[in-house]
């Protein structure tokens, strides 16, 4: 009886179809071997972390074509102007800033009002000193002397509002800033275009804090710092949301 040839001892026989051990399959791949349609070691796989997938923007590569860009301080950015301190676009003015502008400013103007009242003052001393006081009409060249004085005081109190009124108006409107701003470095801007905020809108801006200064000032006070409570990032006033501007850095 015999047990087989020496390669098959128990008198198994072979099966053709399956290989044995060692032997890779005709339809799965051994160990280390990539299968059919699929990457193996070394093989392109699927794009990792921070790598642009097919339809969708990576991480640091840009949006595709038709995507809104996105935008700081969460407030929609105005078409054809970069509002707000967005990296390439202008600063905000700090209240610092603006604050500063508003005290050389008034100090200009403080300026302007002593050396008028000093000179008003001399100028009722002076008409004082000739009235006689021997004389009947005394009494009546003093009384006088200090209606001239008042009168000119009040002739000049209005050139002053009149020249504070083109100083702010026109100064803002076609230069962008009044000297105090131009100090500190900041100006006015429309909104909208980045540019010099033109008379009208420089007009509506001045005009309303000077409505608020009829109530003892404090209406003015409250437009100059109504800028803290604005939500918007651009630290609006109330007279900057009227007249559509906002004051940014230089």
């Amino acid at each position: 009886m015999s047990f087989g040839s020496p390669n098959n001892p128990y008198g198994q026989p072979q099966n053709p179809q399956q290989p044995g051990y060692g032997h890779p399959q005709p339809d799965q791949s051994g160990y280390g071997h990539p299968q059919q349609g699929q990457p193996g070691y070394g093989a392109p796989q699927q794009p990792g972390y921070g790598q642009p997938q097919q339809g969708q923007p990576g991480y640091g590569y840009p949006q595709a074509p038709g995507l809104p860009p996105q935008q700081g301080y969460g407030y929609p950015q105005q078409p054809g102007y970069p509002g707000g301190s967005v990296p390439g676009g202008p600063r905000v003015a700090s209240m610092g800033r603006r604050f500063g502008a508003r005290v050389i400013d008034g100090v200009a103007f403080g300026i302007i009002y002593t050396v008028l009242i000093v000179v008003g003052v001399v100028g009722s001393l002076g008409a004082a000193q000739d009235c006689d006081p021997n004389s009947v009409n005394y009494d009546s060249c003093i009384n006088d002397a200090g209606s001239d004085f008042a009168s000119a005081f009040g002739a000049m109190f209005g050139v002053l509002a009149i020249v504070g009124l083109l100083y702010e108006w026109l100064m803002t409107g076609l230069v962008g800033a009044t000297l105090g701003k131009l100090c500190v470095g900041i100006r006015v801007v429309k909104v909208d275009t980045g540019q010099k905020p033109g008379l009208g809108s420089s007009f509506i801006r001045w005009i309303i804090p000077m409505v608020g200064s009829i109530a003892c000032g404090i209406g003015q006070l409250l437009v100059y710092l109504s800028p803290f409570w604005d939500k918007s990032g651009r630290q609006q006033g109330w007279h900057d949301k009227a007249a559509s501007t906002m004051v940014v850095q230089n």
